[in-house]
């Protein structure tokens, strides 16, 4: 058992090796920056990742300190699986400082926030399902092929010695990495003031080692009363871009914002009844979303793996696991100061360059909190299992799956924020003020590129909305938003998305993707006006136990 285990190492080793080959065509050391990249090296906008912790205990404390080293684990684990060749040997070979901070930033060669494009030479196209599959696979091959675990989130696709596909376990693939993480969770757990919480630590170091992560997520959700958190795994499937299948691995360390989390408590209730309420048919929305769900507010004080990757994530909604979703609902984690930095720094400069004038004054931060917050809480509407037998909509979709999930997830926000505010269940703002901000948000996020599942959803969306009426762009390259029209287009789109992901219809999202998820001409002009006026594109942190003050 132990020779076979060994031989599988030593196989998949090659088959990872082998998925750099037509990107390493020089040696790292000889990379150098592409010269139309001279000037995208700034679109990031530095930012110190920092949280008032005097509040916590001295526990408390150490705890933190623990879990950031767990997280530096995590991340180096996304290294291997995004990029495949040693971290450390491939930015020390670059010599310059600012492409260096860019290449760590995109976690190797390829630049995120641009269709993944390479901006080093010696490197090709990036592969799409970079380390979870061999580089040479086809998906003829791979469809075609029987093995275990085929769909699998945590394992990597190998060939076995016969050159035949298989899998091997991340708990075994990363043994040592995994290992230590779990040593880690479960000294944090003797810290743990709250006893849920560390009960969680505990379930989710036993998760790690064993690719088992359900009972960890129930235990998650049952937890309520921790003023610090941590999610952490092998989580989001986006960075596997031939499927969507396998998750990667990223962190996120928390601390709640107990006065904001209390605001946010009422909305989980009414899940049930706007899930009733869906502009789409009853078999549509025959499910029941759990309304056992929280909504809580934190500030993150580290990001690690694919969560520092690129383009920064606001907001979590978690766990993925169906089952759990369906019995418990989800959490919903609004990190409110990576938010407010976002908001900061490029959502209200972008809105003076690209909003009517006389509609900038409906750009809030409480919007822009809310449109992020819903957006999160409408990944528990809709449906998860497809009506005729097709399994659930992650399986039928494949890797068109979590762009169709972050559309619904968009435009349902704004469903609920306009059925919200009818119930009086909203009593900040008006309806404008959560249109127009969303517009700006949009023009926001398309900057980010439309390689990315939210990026695509992105664009789905602005072209569907422009079809509709939903906004104008006048003479002098600035947008209003039709409020009348952009409430119509929101229903019908929803109908559209919901309907694709409950007959799981892979051509008919194929075709929507292909036809609406790109960046037209005049886009990227108006686009272009944000960069002259230096308006970054995305926040990236300073961050670590230092500006903590936990060394």
């Amino acid at each position: 058992m132990k020779l076979s285990k060994i031989a599988a190492l030593m196989i998949m080793a090659g088959t990872l090796a082998a998925c750099g080959d037509n990107n390493d065509q020089q040696t790292a050391s000889k990379a150098a920056l592409l010269p139309e990249y001279q000037d995208r090296l700034g679109i990031y906008k530095t930012v110190t990742l920092n949280a008032d912790l005097s509040h916590l205990s001295d526990n408390q404390r150490k705890m933190l300190s623990l879990l950031i080293e767990a997280s530096d684990i995590a991340d180096s684990l996304f290294w291997q699986q995004a990029f495949g060749q040693d971290k450390d040997s491939f930015l020390a070979s670059i010599s310059d400082d600012k492409v260096r901070e860019f290449a760590r930033i995109n976690y190797g060669p390829w630049d995120r926030l641009n269709g993944d494009k390479p901006f080093l030479t010696g490197y090709g196209e990036k592969n799409p399902g970079v380390q979870f599959y061999p580089s040479d696979i086809s998906k003829a091959e791979f469809e075609q092929a029987t093995f275990a675990d085929k769909n699998g989130l945590y394992s990597l696709v190998i060939r076995n010695e016969s050159g035949q596909l298989s899998t091997i376990a991340y708990s075994e693939a990363y043994s040592d990495e995994v290992n230590r993480i779990a040593v880690i969770l479960e000294k944090a757990a003797t810290f743990a003031d709250d006893k849920e919480f560390a009960n969680y630590l505990k379930m989710r170091a036993t998760a790690i080692r064993t690719d088992d992560f359900q009972a960890s997520d129930f235990a998650w959700m049952d937890m309520k009363k921790n003023p610090i958190d941590v999610v952490i795994g092998p989580i989001e499937t986006y960075e596997d871009q031939l499927y969507g299948y396998r998750a990667a691995f990223e962190s996120y360390v928390l601390v709640k914002d107990m006065a904001w989390s209390e605001k946010l408590a009422k909305y989980a209730q009414y899940l049930p009844e706007l899930q009733k309420g869906l502009p789409v048919d009853k078999k549509y929305k025959a499910e029941t979303p759990g309304s056992d769900a929280d909504l809580n507010a934190y500030d993150v004080i580290y990001y690690a793996g694919h969560s520092n990757a690129g383009s920064k994530t606001i907001a979590i909604n978690l766990p993925n696991d169906e089952q759990v979703q369906l019995e418990k609902g989800t959490r919903r984690l609004q990190l409110k100061n990576a938010m407010q930095a976002k908001f900061d720094h490029i959502l209200v400069p972008l809105a003076e360059q690209l909003i009517v004038p006389e509609q900038r004054k409906h750009i809030t931060f409480n919007a822009f909190f809310a449109n992020t917050m819903f957006h999160e809480v409408s990944h528990g509407l809709g449906i998860k299992n497809t009506v005729n037998n097709k399994g659930t909509v992650r399986q039928a979709l494949k890797e068109h799956a979590s762009a169709l999930e972050e559309g619904k997830a968009d435009i349902l926000g704004l469903y609920m924020i306009s059925q919200l505010l009818d119930k009086g269940a909203i009593t900040e703002g008006q309806l404008e003020d959560y249109y127009v901000t969303f517009m700006a948000g949009i023009f926001r996020s398309v900057r980010f590129g439309a390689s990315s599942a939210h990026g695509k959803a992105n664009m789905v969306r602005f072209n569907y909305f422009q079809e509709q009426g939903a906004f104008e762009r006048n003479e002098q390259g600035f947008y209003s938003v039709n409020i009348e029209k952009m409430g119509a287009a929101i229903d019908s789109l929803s109908n559209l998305i919901l309907t694709l992901q409950g007959n799981g219809d892979y051509q008919g999202v194929a075709k929507l993707v292909a036809d609406k998820g790109l960046i037209s001409p005049d886009l990227q002009s108006d686009l272009a006006k944000l960069t002259s006026a230096n308006i970054p594109v995305d926040i990236t942190f300073i961050q670590g136990k230092k500006v903590l003050g936990l060394n």
